[in-house]
């Protein structure tokens, strides 16, 4: 429930101790948000720590401080205004109840949250009611019935609940699915809506009024997001055949062109999705390109 997990068990340190002239971010310790994480930042020209014992890291060169924390935590850390900026997942943020407000979906760590139970034909969200439900995700749930105006009892654990209903503690669970292969093997299924569609996402304190460091944090993020999403692609094509490549890859704003040295032929150049590129490629050697190469994108500025 709201106010539950705020405590501060990995970290103790006053917000006089801070470097105030520094962005400080926290990011995830441990868990499945972790590397993701990080390797995000890396990407982004940030430094990370070498030793996943250091609980924190200045990077002086960028204006950043990062402080590794519980996932669960973080959110509660940046509500409190302790610090600046976050990543975690959207469900823990909303499970916590803190004051901190999401930034943007970062597209990774992505995942269900739903409702299981042994498998029957009254299995509802409606037919919860006065059920007992294990969680570890309270505050999540607790507002997620409460907007449904369904009464039954939480039953708070930490870890994994598929047991508790073979053990006799609860009537069904909800909790985070990703391929649904652990409920199976418990005899459990999924029923009722999504609860809530959560991924890794960037969170702020209410308050945060940014600055120069934090724009400079979200351009790089911004760029490195867009890269991942897109590739470069290079070709040479005759000049009859140019107006129909280009309607192919017209680009971002719009494709580079310059003349080759071979007379009548032209070097075109132009961002284009990912995940389309293979099929691109074969469109664009149809239409007469030759030469075609697909060159991967590290970071931008768009």
């Amino acid at each position: 429930m709201p106010g539950q997990y705020r405590h501060f068990p990995d970290f103790s340190i006053s917000r006089g101790e801070f470097m105030s002239d520094l962005l400080r971010v926290a990011v995830p310790n441990k868990g499945a948000l972790s590397e993701a994480t990080s390797s995000l930042l890396t990407e982004a020209g940030y430094r990370q720590r070498s030793d996943r014992k250091d609980l924190t890291l200045v990077d002086e060169a960028n204006g950043v401080e990062f402080f590794y924390l519980r996932p669960r935590d973080i959110a509660v850390y940046v509500g409190e205004g302790t610090l600046d900026i976050g990543i975690t997942g959207r469900d823990l943020l909303l499970d916590s109840g803190a004051d901190a407000a999401e930034i943007k979906g970062l597209g990774f760590g992505r995942s269900r949250f739903r409702f299981a139970a042994p498998k029957g034909p009254e299995n509802t969200v409606e037919g919860l009611a006065g059920k007992r439900i294990a969680t570890s995700y309270p505050g999540l749930l607790g507002s997620f019935l409460t907007t449904r105006g369904i009464d039954a009892h939480l039953i708070h654990l930490d870890g994994a609940v598929e047991s508790s209903i073979r053990l006799g503690v609860a009537d069904a669970i909800a909790d985070v699915v990703e391929t649904g292969t652990t409920l199976r093997k418990a005899g459990l299924e999924v029923f009722g809506d999504v609860i809530l569609e959560s991924e890794a996402v960037l969170i702020q304190r209410r308050d945060f009024t940014g600055g120069t460091t934090f724009d400079h944090f979200m351009r790089r993020i911004d760029g490195v997001q867009v890269a991942r999403g897109y590739v470069m692609v290079d070709y040479d094509v005759p000049a009859e055949a140019l107006g129909a490549v280009t309607e192919l890859t017209p680009g971002l704003e719009a494709p580079t062109v310059s003349p080759l040295a071979k007379n009548g032929w032209y070097a075109v150049r132009a961002m284009v999705p990912r995940e389309a590129v293979q099929g691109l490629m074969d469109e664009l050697w149809d239409a007469g390109a030759r030469a075609i190469l697909s060159t991967e994108l590290s970071a931008c500025r768009l």
